[in-house]
């Protein structure tokens, strides 16, 4: 009799056409188990791949570390034998009881001489962000003389000496490249660092991470070019401690699927993606008006937004976890970090994130800039704002308002000047200064607006010394060292009140408050301007290099205890 049942080429009803009955059961068997094999099995097997990839990177590269060694040590001879003054950061022995052992003698583990990585593809660019990093390096240098500090930088423009001169090297390598003649050069931070155990590594793909090459899906898309970015950086030389300090959190995790015995650090100026930046996107919450994407979420294209950015933050919530020490430079940054990743990092079994405030030239400013009655008459009616000049940093918010201000024709504004200081990075920056002066004119202010691009430390002194106000006018500043320095040089902070400025720095000292945020007018009107900076400038010494040393070396030492016991 004939079968009751077979497929078109005549095989049993079992086969599935694919051979024999057993042979189709276990291909049926595996086709249904594959998920659930992939969701158990798949990060092991991404890790098992990256590890091959990874060891395949430092062989690769073994010839270019050998290379940079010898070279570390041949400008380390050369240095030293060119150098009559060995050291000069003075407030250095007033932490090194924070480097000492228990019993009271050196600090141990000092010779540990391993690679640092320090991925901070724009380290040139003058900003806040930079002063954390070269803060963060000599820090690193002093607490671990004979580490060697290589910085992943997009910079083709300058050389190391250059660069290095900028932030204001020792002064003897300066009079040895005849570089403080030459204006290009005045430095932006006035931060020492031994120059030797300084290495930059030039990466060729920083476009990915700009946001112009990603008009649609911006997030998204420079999170995806930070791993390209870091491909790159892991092409050139392997580190044995990997730190981002611009914040991207991707290229962190793809060096632990990579290099898993590497430890990872991220010191976080702002998220890539937050709780307000979410809701901001419905008009009807709190924040709904506040931000470049407020009120964004309505309709199909808004709610569509909406989800992506929601995957989106749980995907950055995920690659947050594997971070092994987490800092931030506020306790706003700190508190929506911790909603994000805290969860994940809490099921991983790791730390939870920590406020490292920044490190301001507190010092120096105290120094540099007098706050006295007899400086009170060289003071004059400038308001002075400090920032890049990034589209967040709403330089037309406070062009616009100035511009009322000016328009009352009280006593106040008569000779009023509003002063803006920042770097220009790029093209992009350059187009928005341009449209400033177009609004400047637009406005009627023109004669009344000034701009000084990628000023020099001791100008930007100088104006601190003859400005009245300090103003910013960012919704959420992450920190706001700029408005640190406003009050370390006694001028009268006007800022939005949100983020780090509200958080942290523009509180009550001593029972009284040290901002009017209600405007310019009454900042200038005050009776007594000079017992306002005076509190002002005491607020500004919880933010000294000193206090961000201390804290640095604190989270680097689980770093290197973390490389040791794996080496």
């Amino acid at each position: 009799m004939a079968d009751m049942c077979t497929t078109p080429d005549g095989a049993s009803m079992w086969t599935l056409g694919l051979g024999s009955k057993w042979f189709s059961i276990i291909s049926v068997s595996i086709l249904g188990f594959f998920p659930l094999v992939l969701i158990l099995l798949g990060p092991k097997l991404v890790f098992y791949l990256g590890s091959i990839v990874g060891y395949y990177l430092r062989k690769k590269t073994a010839g270019r570390r050998a290379q940079i060694l010898d070279l570390v040590e041949t400008e380390e001879k050369e240095y030293l034998a060119g150098l009559k003054e060995r050291r000069d950061s003075d407030e250095w022995e007033n932490v090194q009881s924070d480097l000492a052992d228990e019993k009271g003698g050196a600090a141990p583990d000092r010779d540990w001489d391993g690679i640092v990585g320090f991925f901070h593809p724009f380290c040139n660019a003058g900003g806040g962000g930079e002063r954390v990093l070269w803060a963060a390096i000599r820090a690193t240098q002093r607490r671990w003389p004979k580490a060697k500090c290589i910085v992943y930088t997009g910079d083709h423009d300058v050389d190391k000496n250059a660069i290095l001169a900028r932030v204001k090297v020792e002064i003897s390598l300066l009079e040895q490249f005849d570089m403080l003649a030459d204006k290009h050069f005045q430095n932006r931070f006035n931060i020492h660092l031994h120059p030797p155990t300084i290495t930059f590594m030039y990466l060729t793909t920083r476009s990915w991470v700009l946001a112009s090459s990603w008009p649609h899906f911006t997030l998204l898309g420079q999170s995806i070019g930070s791993l390209v970015l870091a491909w790159d950086a892991f092409s050139l030389l392997p580190p044995d401690i990997f730190l981002d300090t611009m914040g991207y959190a991707f290229a962190l995790g793809f060096s632990k699927i990579l290099f898993g015995d590497v430890p990872t650090g991220a010191y976080v100026h702002y998220p890539t993606i937050s709780t307000d930046m979410l809701s901001s996107l419905d008009p009807e919450s709190s924040t709904g008006t506040l931000g470049v994407n407020a009120g964004k979420g309505q309709g199909a294209a808004g709610a569509a937004k909406k989800i992506y950015w929601e995957v989106f933050a749980k995907l950055y919530s995920f690659v947050g976890s594997s971070i092994d020490v987490v800092m931030t430079n506020s306790t706003w940054t700190q508190e929506h970090i911790n909603s994000l990743w805290g969860g994940w990092r809490k099921e991983f079994k790791r730390s939870a994130a920590v406020a490292v405030y920044p490190p301001v030239a507190v010092e120096e400013l105290e120094k540099e800039v007098e706050v006295s009655a007899e400086s009170e008459e060289d003071r004059q009616k400038v308001l002075l704002y400090i920032a890049q000049f990034r589209p967040e940093k709403n330089h037309k918010l406070i062009m616009a308002a100035f511009a009322e201000f000016m328009a009352t024709k009280t006593t106040a504004t008569e000779d009023a000047k509003l002063v803006l200081i920042g770097s220009v990075r790029d093209d992009g920056d350059a187009k928005r200064v341009y449209e400033l002066r177009l609004l400047a004119n637009e406005l009627q202010i023109r004669d009344s607006v000034e701009f000084h691009l990628d000023a020099s430390w001791p100008e930007i002194l100088e104006w601190l010394r003859k400005a009245s106000i300090g103003v910013n006018g960012m919704w959420n500043e992450h920190f706001g060292i700029g408005v640190v320095e406003y009050q370390a040089a006694g001028l009268i902070s006007v800022v939005h009140n949100s983020g780090g400025p509200k958080r942290d720095i523009v509180i009550e000292i001593d029972g009284k408050p040290t901002e009017f945020a209600d405007g310019f007018e009454q900042a200038l009107s005050l009776p007594d301007k000079l017992e306002m900076r005076l509190r002002a400038r005491k607020s500004a010494k919880r933010f000294t290099e000193e206090e961000f040393i201390k804290c640095w070396i604190k989270h680097m030492e689980v770093l290197v205890k973390l490389r040791k016991s794996k080496e």
